[in-house]
């Protein structure tokens, strides 16, 4: 595990804000294509996202974000060539929710430490 210091949460709570809206706008696109024949659902690869964010330093730049989505090869296709299921998608909005809340909670944590470092006198 790589160890993350105080310089670099920044970049990662960014780079989580940033890939969880990435994936619910994944999310929301396969749900519009439950129906359309041949198509696959899309996800984002949040390792890859990641790593980015720590080595450019400067966090993830627009531009990126869309390299970073990805077909997984381990759903079950339908006989019109789709692959979305429904409730695999609402679980996984669910799941990006509560990730997204706990990256909004990190961030108001270190601004709350921020402050009060600042209030000390």
């Amino acid at each position: 595990m790589t160890k993350i210091d105080n310089n670099d949460i920044f970049n990662v709570i960014e780079a989580g804000i940033k890939a969880e809206g990435l994936r619910q706008k994944a999310i929301a696109g396969n749900i519009a294509n439950l129906d359309t024949p041949g198509y696959r659902r899309v996800d984002v690869n949040f390792k890859d996202f990641l790593d980015k964010a720590l080595g450019e330093g400067d966090g993830v730049a627009g531009g990126d974000l869309n390299e970073l989505l990805y077909q997984p090869e381990n759903t079950a296709v339908k006989p019109n060539g789709n692959d979305v299921s429904m409730e695999v998608e609402i679980g996984q909005m669910v799941k990006n929710t509560l990730r997204h809340k706990t990256y909004i909670r990190v961030l108001q944590k270190k601004y709350a430490q921020i402050e009060q470092a600042m209030n000390i006198k």
